[in-house]
């Protein structure tokens, strides 16, 4: 599995048993159409594996990442990975609640109703 830096800073991912001669071919604008309009193509990063069906499963684990994945795989920061996984539905947030005389400034998924005066506890609230 190998991933391209094409000429217009896009990441193009692929597979193949000969990575030289793949290479190769993306360079003379024989390989993939997406490479052959945007040449030249840099070869950035490549995992090696046992068979081609390995290979091709992990190229299209990585074609369906985001380009700050990528960016870890290339850049060897495989901590970041989990992180930058998560969809925005995951990430804790921030959200202030006001009232007349309070502004209070709640974080993470659960709120504290108790801390803003006037809150009815027994209402459940949307999030």
């Amino acid at each position: 599995m190998y991933i391209l830096e094409c000429s217009n800073g896009q990441y193009y991912t692929g597979s193949t048993k000969n990575l030289e001669m793949r290479l190769a071919q993306h360079q003379a604008g024989e390989g993939a159409n997406f490479t052959k309009k945007h040449l030249p193509v840099k070869l950035v990063y490549y995992e090696e594996f046992q068979r081609i069906d390995e290979a091709f499963f992990r190229e299209k684990q990585v074609q369906g990442w985001s380009r700050k994945n990528k960016e870890a795989l290339i850049e060897k920061r495989p901590e970041d990975l989990p992180l930058l996984s998560k969809n925005y539905t995951q990430y804790p947030r921030e959200t202030v609640v006001s009232t007349s005389s309070t502004t209070v400034l709640v974080t993470g998924i659960q709120t504290v109703p108790e801390l803003v005066e006037g809150t009815d506890n027994n209402k459940e609230t949307a999030k």
